[in-house]
C-alpha cells in the first residue's frame, strides 16, 4: 500500500512583500527554490518531512501548509514566505504557507 500523501513538492522562498501587495512582484521572483521528496519519515511538527535540494520541510498534506522548513540546516529569515506547489506527473498545484 502507498502513501497517502503526495510523494513530492516545490518548494518556493519569495521575499515577504509578495503576500502584502505593497509591491507587484515580478513573476518568478523565488529566491530559492528546491524540489523535495517525501522521506518517509514523519518530523517534529507530526506531518510528513520531504526533503532534497538543501531544505528540509514537514509538510501537511491535508492543507498544503509547510509547518516546518530549514534552509541548509537552518530556520528561514524572518521577511521570507514560503509556497508550495505539488509535484504531479502533468500539473502543479500551487499553494501559499
Amino acid at each position: 500500500m502507498g502513501m497517502s500523501h503526495p510523494q513530492s513538492y516545490e518548494i518556493l522562498l519569495l521575499p515577504e512583500f509578495a503576500d502584502s501587495g505593497d509591491r507587484a512582484p515580478e513573476p518568478g521572483t523565488a529566491i530559492r527554490s528546491a524540489v523535495v521528496a517525501a522521506t518517509g519519515d514523519t518530523g517534529a511538527s507530526g506531518y510528513p518531512r520531504y526533503a532534497g535540494d538543501g531544505m528540509e520541510a514537514d509538510i501537511d498534506p491535508a492543507t498544503h501548509t509547510v509547518e516546518a522548513l530549514l534552509v541548509d540546516g537552518s530556520e528561514v529569515d524572518y521577511g521570507l514566505t514560503v509556497r508550495i506547489a505539488e509535484k504531479s506527473d502533468d500539473t502543479a498545484e500551487e499553494s501559499g504557507a
